[in-house]
């Protein structure tokens, strides 16, 4: 068997350079098969990802040295990058150093924007370009090697851009040790992976006929039993075995008769042994040169190890020149590196405890010396720090700080190791729990963050435990908890010797704690008190009280009036006095507001100036919402595909992001859309799922989840359950007109499932809260249309239903109308009527198809069958599930934009819709096309739109 690397992926190409050539590669044919494929894919435009995990020594690491090298001989730019210990808490650090070495810098500078912004998503905007840049000539290959090393952001980084550049000739190839760094996190990114597509190489010990090869290729002669045995010593580990197999030929441990090896003595050492007896051979100064290297981490800086050893460069020259012919260590960009993790961990065994201690002390101290960021010494420190180290503590305090805004969840592990240092009675412990607090909350650790707020609380001196209050009020909002985040705030309130600023944020605490509350009545006085003392109140503070009465005029319906209230509060939020986090729910209310009176174009171009806020002023928290909020909107304009695609984009964000509690919301508006295509088996598994997520109730500002719930529970068959969800709101007025307001497909359906359950009472309220918003807007034709829907069902009056067949602006709810137009007149018995009633539910039935609603399209046909008319089924051909014709307006649209070389950002900023959505569109465009690549959807596009074509 010849190599297996020239073998594989040479075979297209003629015969290959054997520098790719080593023994260890034996027993990898289907490993390299697969990696080959997804190369060769590239190299026509398509993009992939290749998880390559092991323990120590199955070599990864020497498979993204092969691929790099294939690769580069096969015309693709190559990235390489390896994530380090000793660099985990520098945000980004792998990345960073990659696309340096490739010639496109990340620009990391600051955006400009004041205050404590959360910088993740910026961050992330800013590894587009460049890697936009690499893709946009040929063909890339983006190695990360030792990602259990890596850093929080970067991995949030490798979650969000491997499924942004899919659609690019990218190949990403990651690779991690198995149990090495946070295992859990990389487990579970690693799933979330291969669940999207991504190739998962496990790479196992060798097995005999791959162990035979190997020792053949070294010894140059078939192996007898006993040198077979030496995979048993070795782990059947490559790396260690042919270490073993080239140490024992040099010293003569084999004999060669007739084409066959075996040994010459059966003393052998233990594999672990002959690395160790490596280093021994070396001479003293090097050891100890090389045990200072390690503290410094597998990769090292020359200079920093000259600056450890108090030598010059040049004095450390014979040792180093020793250290790599011996193969210890080799040239890694501006770096020099352990050439294998073992090396680097026998070298660094052979220190003990104390002593390691010691020089990550020294190595600390050292870089604390340079000034600059405080990260890398903290990376020492922390592995140095015994408890109550004041200077080790203080470093730690400074990197947290330092990373807050680019990498929380580093931030929070700084913070919380510094307390697990800090004596309970030290007076810093305070201060350092509020750091810990402020990253915890960023990171969605809210849990451990309000746990942590409590405590903290009754040691801090005044002015501190007012700053932990009024972040406490804010977790618990953002826990679901309004009533106890209004409790905190109305408490920080209280006090005399509370600073503006903090005044200001509890004030608009309390505003959204009162309209996730939908409490109208406290919510409206304390709003009202703020406007007619504006002078006595911030900008912040007017703002909520702005915000707060357009919620209650929207309850109210009153939607001039909220309109009026909106558009001032957006006027104050943009003379930039208000909190950042604060000026995009505006512009999301009235995204909100307009969808509701079904004026889509002007949600749209909301939410569109929301998620600019967002993006622009680092307001994470509410990444998510601008997709959840468009889902809505499609959802609304009966265009069922692109409200899943924004649902599913919004939960993706939501995951990435920390801000789980958002993902229900997605799981609502999905069990919505499985219903409507009569799917109920997704419709359930959604549902379920959403009540199992931890809740964020109001933070989208009335999402009718439980709307939501009973749709699913009486499409089950689950009447009775579906009327124990809606209780409350058939009996309370105002949440009746909200569930009205926010959802006007609900006057109709909750009239209908009131009287099927012979509640007639139930069905009058309803009626009679739809026909008062119809009246109170008649600027607004969905309300009219709505109350007419309601009452003909309750009255049985045919007028009314043709009035909100042939006048509803929400396509769903005319085929609706149309269809219980039809029911009342097959009641009648008179020919007339009879004929009536079939071209309404041939209006049913063509509208139901129309939008994608089949579960509503068959009840429509077995209607028709009952008065003898049969229709064509219309369930989509093979031909309308996949092909060009199978696209949405929205996908064909984007596919347009692909097809002309835009890039996902490009795209999104021209349609109003995030990079995220942009990526979820392709997906689904590729599948239905059959397709991986943006060069095989331009060829199509050019085919079906020759006329469009650039």
């Amino acid at each position: 068997m010849g190599d297996v690397s020239l073998n594989v992926l040479d075979a297209a190409e003629g015969p290959g350079s054997r520098e790719t050539s080593w023994p260890g590669w034996r027993g990898r044919a289907r490993e390299w098969e697969l990696v080959a494929g997804l190369l060769r894919a590239a190299r026509v435009g398509r993009g992939g990802v290749v998880l390559v995990e092991g323990r120590p020594g199955v070599g990864k690491s020497r498979m993204l040295d092969v691929a790099a090298a294939t690769a580069t001989r096969w015309g693709f730019r190559v990235v390489r990058g390896v994530a380090d210990e000793l660099a985990q808490l520098m945000p980004l650090a792998p990345l960073i150093s990659a696309l340096e070495e490739s010639g496109c810098p990340l620009r990391t500078g600051d955006n400009g924007v004041p205050g404590p912004v959360d910088r993740r998503l910026l961050l992330l905007e800013r590894l587009q370009g460049p890697l936009e840049a690499l893709v946009a000539h040929e063909p890339v290959l983006l190695t990360l090697d030792d990602v259990h090393w890596a850093d929080p952001m970067t991995l949030l980084a490798l979650r969000s851009l491997t499924v942004d550049f899919a659609s690019t000739p990218l190949i990403w190839m990651l690779a991690r040790t198995t149990g090495g760094g946070d295992a859990l996190r990389l487990d579970r990114m690693f799933n979330t992976l291969e669940r999207e597509g991504a190739t998962r190489i496990r790479l196992k010990a060798l097995d005999g006929a791959a162990v035979a090869e190997v020792v053949t290729d070294v010894l140059g002669a078939a192996p007898e039993p006993d040198v077979l045995a030496l995979a048993d010593i070795a782990d059947a580990n490559p790396f260690l075995l042919v270490d073993l197999i080239e140490k024992l030929k040099h010293e003569g441990g084999f004999r060669i008769a007739d084409g066959r090896a075996s040994l010459v003595s059966t003393r052998l050492p233990p594999a672990q042994a002959v690395t160790r007896e490596r280093l021994e051979e070396l001479s003293g100064p090097t050891r100890h040169m090389l045990q200072v290297a390690g503290v410094l981490g597998r990769s090292f800086s020359v200079k920093d190890l000259a600056e450890m050893l108090g030598e010059t460069t040049g004095d450390l020259l014979p040792m180093l020149e020793e250290a790599m012919s011996a193969g210890i260590v080799e040239s890694a960009g501006h770096e020099l590196a352990f050439r294998h993790e073992l090396l680097w961990e026998a070298v660094t065994e052979t220190l003990s405890s104390a002593v390691r201690r010691a020089l990550h002390r020294e190595a600390g101290e050292m870089l604390l010396k340079r000034g600059g960021s405080t990260i890398p010494a903290a990376a020492h420190l922390i592995h140095s720090a015994g408890h109550g180290d004041m200077c080790a503590l203080r470093a730690l305090d400074r990197a947290a700080r330092e990373v807050l805004r680019s990498s929380p969840q580093t931030a929070a592990d700084l913070a919380v190791r510094a307390l697990e240092l800090t004596d309970a009675a030290d007076p810093d412990w305070v201060g350092r729990a509020a750091i810990a607090v402020d990253a915890l909350t960023a990171v969605g650790r809210l849990c451990e963050a309000a746990d942590l707020a409590r405590p903290a609380l009754s040691r801090a001196p005044p002015a501190l435990a007012h700053r932990l209050r009024c972040a406490l009020a804010y977790i618990l909002l953002l826990s679901g908890r309004p009533a106890d985040a209004v409790s905190q705030a109305e408490s920080l309130l209280s006090r005399e010797d509370v600073s503006r600023d903090l005044r200001d944020v509890a004030e608009w605490t309390v505003f959204w704690g009162l309209i996730s509350l939908n409490d109208l009545r406290e919510g409206r006085r304390r709003a009202e008190a703020v406007l007619a003392d504006r002078d006595g109140h911030s900008d912040t503070a007017v703002m909520g009280a702005l915000l707060m009465l357009s919620r209650c005029a929207m309850i109210y319906g009153r939607f001039d009036d909220s309109f009026t209230h909106l558009h001032e509060a957006m006027r104050i939020g943009n003379s930039g006095t208000v909190e950042a986090v604060q000026r995009p729910y505006a512009w999301l209310l009235l995204g909100h507001l307009h969808r509701c009176l079904c004026q889509f174009d002007a949600a749209d171009l909301a939410i569109r100036a929301a998620e600019e806020e967002i993006e622009s002023l680092g307001v994470t928290v509410l990444a998510a919402q601008p997709a959840l909020f468009r889902a809505r909107v499609k959802l609304a304009a009966a265009r069922l595909d692109d409200a899943a695609a924004e649902a599913e984009a919004g939960m993706r964000i939501a995951d990435d992001m920390g801000t789980h509690g958002f993902i229900r919301v997605g799981l609502s508006i999905l069990a919505y859309i499985a219903v409507r295509r009569g799917d109920m088996n997704a419709a359930g598994r959604n549902i379920r799922r959403y009540a199992r997520e931890p809740g964020a109730a109001g933070m989208l500002f009335g999402s009718a989840s439980e709307w939501v719930e009973a749709v699913v529970a009486e499409a089950q068959g689950d009447r009775e359950r579906a009327m124990d969800i809606l209780g409350p709101t058939y009996t309370d007025a105002e949440k009746q007109r909200w569930m009205l307001v926010t959802a006007p497909l609900a006057a109709a359906w909750m009239t209908r499932l009131a009287l099927a359950s012979g509640n007639r009472t139930y069905a009058q309220t309803t009626v009679d809260t739809a026909g008062h918003l119809a009246r109170r807007n008649p600027a607004y034709p969905i309300f009219a249309a709505a109350a007419a829907h309601a009452r003909g069902l309750l009255h049985a009056d045919p007028g009314d239903l043709a009035f909100a067949a042939a006048n509803h602006p929400q396509l769903w709810e005319r085929a609706s109308a149309a269809e219980d137009l039809g029911v009342l007149l097959t009641t009648s018995g008179a020919c007339a009527d009879r004929e009536r009633a079939i071209s309404s539910l041939d209006q049913a039935h063509d509208g139901y198809q129309q939008i994608g609603a089949l579960r509503d399209a068959a009840r429509a046909r077995a209607r028709l069958r009952a008065l003898g008319v049969r229709r064509r089924h219309w369930a989509r051909s093979h031909q309308q599930e996949f092909g060009w014709d199978s696209l949405t307006d929205t996908e064909r649209a984007v596919a347009e934009l692909i097809a002309r070389g835009l890039t996902n950002r490009q795209a999104a900023a021209q349609m109003f819709l995030s990079p995220h959505t942009v990526s979820t569109h392709l997906r689904r465009i590729f599948a239905k096309l059959d397709i991986a690549s943006r060069a095989e959807l331009a060829r199509i596009f050019a085919e079906e739109r020759p006329d469009r074509e650039s």
